[in-house]
């Protein structure tokens, strides 16, 4: 008598090899754009979802590591859009927040928060960047904005970065 095997179990083991590869740095963007590490998580577990059901569609014109950047990066702009996240606090416990920055003591640990503070379109691209370790064209592609764009928003998010290192506000380069 022959065994009956079960259903194939690629679809499985590619999408626990991408959470494996890429979670903790999916997690530390989420965690960075929602400022709340309760919400990352969900964020991280709805980019994961989302990746599963469009394993099949995936069609690797980008890296996976794009594709799935693209796809948290969506989920936590519709998380910021709904009307409740303004009125929740979004305090991150600095310990709960597993960035790389924290390897780097206190004088990191206060940069990630001065581009927390950031306005969104900069932190976004800071982020992207340096953080997920996406080219300009990546981070272009995936915003909806032209290389160009991508490049003066670092540098003007750099400026602001700067200003506020040496004792300004983000927000007064933001006016300007």
């Amino acid at each position: 008598m022959k065994l009956v095997s079960g259903p194939d179990n690629l679809r499985e083991e590619r999408i626990a090899r991408l959470i494996e590869q890429y979670g903790k740095v999916l997690l530390r963007i989420c965690c960075v754009y929602l400022k709340d590490a309760a919400l990352a998580e969900d964020a991280l577990q709805e980019t994961f979802l989302k990746a599963y059901r469009n394993l099949d569609g995936y069609k690797g014109l980008s890296s996976e590591r794009t594709w799935l950047t693209s796809i948290a990066i969506n989920v936590c702009r519709d998380m910021r859009r709904r009307a409740w996240f303004r009125y929740m606090d979004r305090t991150v416990d600095l310990d709960r927040l597993t960035l790389n920055a924290q390897d780097g003591g206190q004088e990191a640990v206060e940069l990630m928060m001065d581009v927390m503070n950031l306005p969104k379109r900069y932190m976004e691209v800071i982020l992207l960047h340096y953080y997920a370790d996406l080219t300009q064209t990546e981070i272009a592609r995936m915003i909806g904005v032209t290389p160009a764009t991508v490049s003066k928003r670092l540098k003007a998010a750099q400026n602001m970065l700067r200003h506020v290192l040496e004792g300004g506000n983000a927000d007064d380069d933001a006016a300007r």
